[in-house]
């Protein structure tokens, strides 16, 4: 008998609860959500969050909102702005989120695979020896003839022939340790 006038009197609290906000709502919601409006600086649907989480809020302090003589206007608007405020903070705490527009400027799958390969390819290079480094990027990166790449370097023609030669089987045997497919 006792469990049952418990569980009654606990689901007409629930009832009685749930009046309460459905009353809030209509008394109050309209000139809350244009109060918070302003506070969210015209955001809309932050607004409208900040609204959900206020009567939220009401509902669980049910309590001190049931007295007759009082207006919860106050109440609700000191919640809305508290609430308003610790977004606030929380937005300014953590790193500012991203939009879509974000996205696009990202290099695309092939802009990624270039990249990746020059680093991997440049990390490789700075293995090499200063003179095989010199032959090859004269030769392949600035794309001169060997003529040209010995004039550059100042050095005979065969001289930049071998030293390309040796540096390409450098480099190879360096991208192979480094897990390049060749």
């Amino acid at each position: 008998m006792l469990i049952q006038r418990r569980r009654s009197k606990r689901s007409r609290t629930a009832n009685e609860e749930s009046d309460l906000v459905r009353r809030l709502y209509r008394e109050h919601a309209a000139a809350l959500l244009s109060y918070v409006v302003t506070l969210t600086g015209g955001d809309r649907h932050w607004a409208e969050d900040v609204v959900q989480e206020t009567l939220l809020r009401a509902w669980r302090h049910a309590a001190q909102l049931t007295d007759p003589a009082r207006s919860a206007r106050p109440w609700l608007a000191t919640v809305a702005r508290r609430i308003v405020i610790d977004d606030y903070r929380s937005r300014r705490s953590r790193p500012q989120e991203m939009g879509d527009k974000a996205l696009e400027l990202l290099p695309g799958p092939d802009e990624f695979d270039r990249a990746l390969s020059a680093m991997t390819i440049s990390d490789a290079l700075a293995t090499l020896t200063p003179a095989h480094r010199e032959a090859i990027v004269e030769s392949y990166l600035a794309g001169r003839t060997i003529q040209q790449a010995a004039a550059v370097l100042g050095i005979p023609n065969g001289t930049v022939k071998s030293r390309v030669y040796y540096g390409l089987r450098a480099l190879r045997r360096t991208l192979e340790e480094q897990g390049v497919p060749g």
